[in-house]
């Protein structure tokens, strides 16, 4: 029997490469959203934290210097927030478009395994064929040689 050659098969190995590559880009935008929405609780956490304090602080002595600092903390905090939230949406766009171009490119591979396997198959009926056509002249060449004794 004949050996199977694709010969898509270098263009198959690209399109394998070329997907395990964009996976890793995926978990690395996933690894990176995470990250800054780790940073994002911690700076949600600590605004709360002021807050607490702003809270305490009007409970007992008022301390007004005190009072102004933890509420220009809570203003600067205001800030980083939504400065880390727009980082968070960039993440987010970011690992989107990563997602998109992962499918695209499992889309291309899946569509080269089909055309692969169809190219198998057409090469088991071939050989089929070439094998009964073998056969036949076999059958045919002793039927000869057995009719001429």
């Amino acid at each position: 029997m004949a050996k199977f050659r694709y010969s898509l098969q270098s263009v198959l190995n690209i399109k394998l490469k070329m997907e395990n590559q964009a996976r890793q880009e995926f978990a690395s935008a996933r690894a990176r959203l995470d990250a800054e929405e780790e940073k994002l609780l911690a700076l949600v956490r600590r605004k709360e934290e002021y807050e607490a304090e702003a809270s305490e602080l009007r409970k007992g002595t008022l301390d007004l210097l005190r009072m102004e600092e933890n509420q220009a903390a809570v203003v600067v905090m205001d800030s980083y927030i939504a400065a880390q939230e727009a980082e968070v949406e960039k993440a987010e766009n970011y690992l989107e478009t990563q997602r998109a171009h992962l499918a695209e490119l499992m889309m291309e591979r899946k569509t080269f395994e089909t055309l692969r396997e169809k190219a198998f198959q057409q090469f088991l009926e071939d050989e089929k064929r070439a094998e009964s056509k073998m056969v036949d002249e076999l059958v045919s060449y002793t039927y000869a040689a057995n009719s001429e004794e």
